[in-house]
């Protein structure tokens, strides 16, 4: 018990007094207490309690049975719900991810007991103060992940905690503790049986964190290998060019913390240079190339993103980023009007992210011309967009009714010549008015009709 004053929401507080007026103990646990703790706003409030829940359904008018047989039960006040969870013990695991049974005790030791984490094995109320039986203050002192009790226990009963360690760790700045890494090497096939949904989730939180490159972490540990082989390959991959200082894998992590926490842009440049194993040559003087690497990345990052069941709408903007990773042209206004086409004008902005935190993740060998030219291009980028000019159909000056009424016949020739007035247009967008475009339509119609 401690000193430690928490400051609960007011409903949280009220279904806990409720609870403590009715005989039994309540507290809230978990995430909740470590992030206030931390001075961070937590996501959710969760209340573990002695009751159970059929007691905990008859004090609360309004409930609705969430995860009953878990024993956790969902009390409504005023349109929020708080999930609250009896006490229990897990019985065995059966799949490194659930357990068999549930026991119900009214110990909160045991309760907090079967937790992952000391940080997260906290309790809280206003009455008993701060829970603290397993040393998670002085974790978080000491900024440190640390299973509660046995590490290897701990992974065993749930395998996804050891990816969660390794994001608490990631998204906090913390440290794993040297028992719970040797628990986290040891179990690390078990992550076989976890579902690529809930790694996905893993995944994402850790690379969108402030340290992206804590996948090394996950790398040394044989955590990678299981879920994300690719990786490992990047890892094992020297570049020995002037352009490059570090192996592939290297690379990429210092390409990730270059760009900003955006999922899409975190995920392009994980899996931008996934290619690059397959597609490595060495010249006779022992320079490495990676002619076209992007394509074999573009199809590496497809068949990761499915694996590990991302939506489609991450599949392709990442996909498309990744092939388009290494588009470079001279800085030109019709070059970059050409890419905003290819690239589209959705992505375009994304694409000068992707290649400046690649840039900026090689070595110093013409850093300095190469970043030149990604700002002239940026500089003709806002130009471009300020100006209005064309790059895509939408912007076009005429559309396909407009060359009908010109006199052009229905079918695919009027997609063909809207694509050919568009290509006209890209180059020179002056010429993007309806009277210019349809005046040499009409030229190239007369000359049809004569010839």
């Amino acid at each position: 018990m401690s000193d430690l004053k928490i400051e609960l929401p007011s409903k949280v507080d009220s279904i806990i007094t409720a609870l403590q007026a009715h005989g039994f103990e309540a507290y809230a646990v978990g995430g909740c207490v470590r992030d206030t703790i931390l001075g961070r706003m937590p996501e959710d409030w969760d209340i573990t309690t002695s009751a159970m829940p059929e007691e905990t359904k008859k004090i609360f008018p309004r409930t609705f049975d969430t995860g009953i047989e878990h024993g956790t039960v969902t009390v409504l006040i005023e349109h929020e719900g708080f999930e609250v969870t009896t006490y229990r013990i897990d019985g065995e695991y059966e799949d490194n991810r659930h357990p068999r049974e549930v026991t119900f005790t009214r110990s909160l030791k045991e309760d907090l007991l079967r937790r992952d984490f000391t940080i997260n094995a906290m309790a809280y109320n206003k009455k008993d103060g701060l829970i603290d039986i397993f040393g998670g203050m002085e974790d978080l002192d000491r900024h440190l992940i640390r299973c509660v009790g046995d590490a290897e226990e701990r992974f065993s009963e749930d395998a996804l905690r050891i990816l969660r360690g390794v994001r608490f760790a990631a998204q906090l700045g913390f440290d794993i503790e040297n028992g719970t890494k040797k628990g986290m090497r040891r179990l690390a096939h078990s992550l076989h049986n976890i579902s690529a949904e809930r790694i996905q989730t893993e995944l994402v939180k850790t690379v969108t964190s402030n340290r992206p490159e804590l996948l090394y972490t996950a790398y040394e540990l044989g955590i990678t290998k299981v879920f994300l082989p690719e990786f490992d390959r990047m890892m094992e991959t020297e570049q020995e060019t002037p352009h490059h200082m570090y192996n592939v894998g290297v690379h990429t992590l210092h390409a990730m913390m270059n760009v900003r926490p955006d999922k899409i842009l975190r995920l392009t440049m994980l899996l931008h240079d996934t290619g690059k194993p397959d597609f490595k040559t060495v010249d006779a003087n022992g320079a490495a190339h990676f002619k076209k690497h992007a394509v074999g990345s573009e199809n590496i990052a497809r068949n990761v993103l499915k694996r590990l069941k991302f939506d489609n709408d991450t599949l392709y903007k990442v996909t498309k980023l990744v092939y388009y990773h290494d588009y470079r042209m001279p800085a030109r206004a019709k070059n970059v009007r050409r890419a905003m086409n290819i690239i589209s004008e959705e992505l375009f902005p994304y694409y000068m992210e992707v290649r400046k935190a690649d840039v900026l993740a090689q070595s110093s060998y013409l850093r300095k011309e190469k970043m030149s030219n990604l700002n002239e291009i940026e500089d003709l980028y806002r130009n471009i967009v300020e100006t209005g000019q064309c790059v895509s159909l939408k912007e076009l000056a005429v559309t396909g009714k407009d060359l009908i009424e010109a006199g052009m016949r229905p079918g695919k020739e009027i997609g063909e010549k809207l694509n050919e007035l568009l290509v006209l247009v890209i180059e020179k967008p002056e010429l993007n008015t309806k009277k210019e475009l349809l005046n040499r339509l009409g030229t190239e119609l007369n000359e049809k009709g004569t010839g």
